[in-house]
């Protein structure tokens, strides 16, 4: 029966208290961007390969394929692709910095938060202007 009031207690705490008692960081929220960016390139290569598959057999595969890439949904996913790949880049220099013993202090952890945060908009919106007055 000791056991009784420790059994109650346990079961009325919350499984995850850091999400109830951190205040959400830049640094947290792009750690957490880093980890999203790396499995949706997962599926952007999926799609990738997809696309290069329908090109390879040719016929309707390559109509379809093509007819989803040149699409607005097929533009949105190439430019969502694009900025995950610079803001995943971003990040993992940001992670090989601190693994290297730099950028650690508060004031360093925001900078580089905020360094892959506008960076990866910026070479994103940068490479895309780029690519329309190229033509």
């Amino acid at each position: 029966m000791a056991n009784a009031g420790t059994d109650e207690r346990a079961a009325k705490r919350p499984l995850s208290p850091h999400l109830t008692i951190f205040k959400p960081w830049l640094t947290m929220a792009m750690s957490m961007a880093h980890r999203i960016t790396g499995a949706g390139l997962y599926i952007g290569m999926a799609l990738m390969a997809l696309f290069l598959l329908g090109s390879g057999v040719g016929g309707w595969l390559h109509a379809l394929t093509g007819w989803l890439a040149s699409g607005f949904i097929g533009g949105m996913i190439v430019f969502l692709i694009t900025w995950a790949i610079f803001h995943h880049m971003l990040g993992g220099i940001r992670h090989a910095l601190w693994d290297r013993g730099l950028y650690m202090d508060a004031q360093g952890r925001e900078l580089l938060a905020q360094a892959s945060l506008y960076g990866g908009v910026g070479l994103t919106v940068l490479l895309w202007v780029l690519k329309s007055l190229a033509g």
